[in-house]
């Protein structure tokens, strides 16, 4: 079934990058919305509430302020709300703040996620969304990265919980039939974004004449994806819950798909850009140089990723249609205009 018209969404992570922006366009499309998130300060918890702010108020809206881990708590709120859709985008982001604050992850990422499964099995919800990642690929060199390969070495733990939040979804469409799509997410960045990212962080030192830390010594690729984008292929992923695959063989276990209603795609542009390029072209949309301080690969990090979004476009018509100079561009102007720089 399609999402109908009268059908609640429950988007989780309301007050974070992407999250928020999902929950605008449905908005703009007039669907109700149950927003959760905890507002940590793993970043400025003041951009989450200006985010927030733009969302309370505005018809068919309700925020509610919760920890994913919090299991009593969000067994009430699946049983008071009982969503038809839940796009799960609350995490704990970040590879590298996982090599020192390893429980953060084990409590959001596996704990958190938990609940949400329990609690859309519980209460009927017609299709889980949620958000993994492209660092599951971990160290592999064979691109694009396509879902119908394994991804069994990760690099992160940050990864190691993105991977078991897509064989946690599988057990429970299994067993359950409870519809669940994961999203692989390719380096998302766009206005409203996160102050971790490394656009976010390049813009800030540049304008304030401070130098950047370009890791690989600048030899890296991201597949840097724009946010409008993302909640497109994220919307249209969530019209269609994941059905069982007439075409899975259990001899021969294609990990993208199942006899389970369960499904995962990359979501990406499809083009990687070296980090020097789009280095270059945020220089230009600044009006200043940067001073590149060159740095080692960092542990957890990989060189280069390029996202094979073959499988999405064939479900959802997904077409990227936003190059860097334009979606940088779109950044800056939102940097300026919120930071007054």
């Amino acid at each position: 079934m399609s999402p109908s018209a009268s059908g609640t969404f429950l988007v989780t992570g309301v007050a974070g990058f992407i999250g928020f922006h999902v929950a605008e366009r449905l908005l703009d499309a007039g669907r109700e919305v149950v927003g959760l998130d905890n507002v940590n300060d793993y970043y400025d918890p003041k951009l989450k509430w200006a985010r927030l702010a733009r969302l309370e108020g505005r018809p068919g809206f309700r925020f509610v302020r919760l920890d994913l881990a919090d299991n009593e708590g969000m067994a009430k709120l699946f049983a008071e709300v009982r969503p038809e859709v839940v796009i799960h985008l609350a995490a704990q982001a970040g590879v590298r703040y996982s090599l020192t604050n390893p429980h953060a992850y084990v409590q959001a990422n596996l704990v958190g996620f938990m609940n949400i499964l329990e609690g859309s099995r519980h209460n009927s919800v017609g299709h889980l969304v949620y958000a993994s990642s492209s660092s599951v690929y971990g160290n592999h060199t064979d691109m694009p990265f396509t879902e119908h390969r394994g991804v069994d070495h990760p690099v992160s733990l940050y990864a190691a919980t993105k991977k078991s939040n897509e064989l946690m979804a599988h057990a429970y469409s299994h067993i359950f039939r409870l519809p669940t799509t994961g999203l692989r997410f390719f380096t998302v960045y766009g206005p409203w974004g996160r102050p971790d990212m490394a656009l976010f962080l390049f813009t800030r030192a540049i304008l304030a004449g401070q130098p950047i830390d370009v890791y690989n010594e600048g030899r890296m690729e991201r597949d840097f994806t724009y946010v409008d984008d993302i909640v497109t292929g994220v919307l249209g992923v969530a019209a269609r819950p994941a059905e069982p695959s007439p075409a899975f063989d259990p001899k021969h276990a294609d990990p993208s798909m199942s006899n389970a209603p369960f499904r995962v795609y990359n979501i990406g542009n499809h083009r990687p850009e070296p980090l020097l390029k789009m280095i270059g072209v945020l220089e230009s949309a600044l009006g200043k140089t940067a001073i590149k301080n060159l740095m080692p690969l960092q542990p957890g990090d990989v060189p280069a990723t390029w996202a094979d979004v073959d499988d999405l476009a064939a479900l959802t018509g997904f077409t990227p249609a936003t190059p860097i100079e334009v979606g940088i561009e779109r950044f800056v102007a939102w940097y300026r205009d919120y930071y007054g720089a």
